[in-house]
């Protein structure tokens, strides 16, 4: 990926899973109900805080709260960009 953006402190980008298109049984979800996902792949890392360093690294696959971090649009695709903190688990 050629994204020029460096996220500063502790601060990470993260590029959205697509949300579920169908249920495990099979049922076609809608647009105006599909959720917003809760999970992403780690596109790039600041550098830390001189108390604590990052412990995601780019590529990482992550869960993350319903409602965090900040919605970004770059070069056609959309990001989220948000703490470490915000992060729950890496996958």
């Amino acid at each position: 990926m050629g994204l020029n953006i460096k996220p500063l402190a502790d601060r990470v980008l993260i590029e959205p899973a697509a949300a579920e298109t169908k249920t495990a049984s099979g049922i076609i979800i809608p647009d105006n109900a599909k959720e917003k996902p809760q999970k992403g792949t780690v596109v790039a890392a600041g550098p830390g805080t001189k108390d604590e360093p990052i412990t995601v690294k780019v590529g990482d696959t992550v869960l993350y709260g319903k409602y965090a971090g900040t919605d970004l649009k770059l070069e056609g695709s959309d990001y989220l960009i948000m703490r470490e903190s915000d992060i729950l688990a890496i996958v």
